[in-house]
């Protein structure tokens, strides 16, 4: 999983990185949700910050590139806890990729898709995509395939207002620099869907909501 939902440029990264979720929210979802402590997990396209994270916690950690036949095919049947994947895999719900999924997860295992769910600063900056629309309702690829959602209210918080206004402004172009020259504080809304499923799916209602 990709550190950040987009790609930056590298003169901004160490900035962006810095700023991104400071309070740890996300981490601390996916851990409630999964849980990567002490478990085997799967890590799909995973970013330097979430490997090294997540490896120094998980009993195992297997790294994939992609959730694709030539990465997954060597996993042995009901060999992982939990499977994690972000931004760049799981990008709505193939009916392959969740039987595979199942396939490799033991009984109880859990499948975790992050998404950018937009309704925020961020999803202002980007314009209009799939995340932030018809992927989180209730008959859109996730919820009506036995999903559940959970929303993590994040930011993205900069040291001061400057350097807030200069990323943004030179990240999103001419639409960051509208958006930053009416910022009145150092940092940005960002809201994360975690999909999640039990392997084979669950019964149980598909929405649920966490303001945090």
């Amino acid at each position: 999983m990709s550190d950040l939902p987009f790609g930056v440029p590298s003169s901004l990264a160490a900035l962006v990185q810095a700023a991104v979720d400071r309070e740890g929210k996300l981490d601390r979802a996916i851990e409630q949700l999964g849980p990567i402590a002490g478990r085997r997990v799967v890590a799909v396209d995973p970013g330097p910050a979430q490997q090294a994270r997540w490896g120094a916690t998980a009993a195992e950690l297997i790294v994939l590139p992609s959730f694709a036949p030539a990465t997954t095919a060597a996993l042995p049947a009901a060999s992982a806890d939990t499977i994690v994947g972000a931004w760049t895999s799981f990008r709505g719900v193939d009916p392959a990729e969740i039987a595979e999924a199942d396939r490799i997860l033991r009984p109880g295992g859990r499948l975790l898709a992050v998404h950018d769910y937009g309704r925020d600063d961020i999803a202002t900056l980007r314009g209009d995509r799939p995340e932030y629309g018809t992927w989180s309702r209730r008959d859109g690829p996730f919820l009506a395939n036995r999903f559940r959602v959970r929303v993590i209210h994040c930011f993205w918080t900069f040291d001061d207002l400057g350097t807030a206004r200069a990323v943004v402004g030179e990240l999103f172009g001419a639409a960051g620099e509208r958006f930053a020259a009416d910022l009145k504080r150092a940092r940005l809304s960002w809201n994360v869907a975690v999909y999640h499923r039990s392997r084979g799916g669950s019964r149980e209602a598909a929405r649920e909501r966490m303001v945090s």
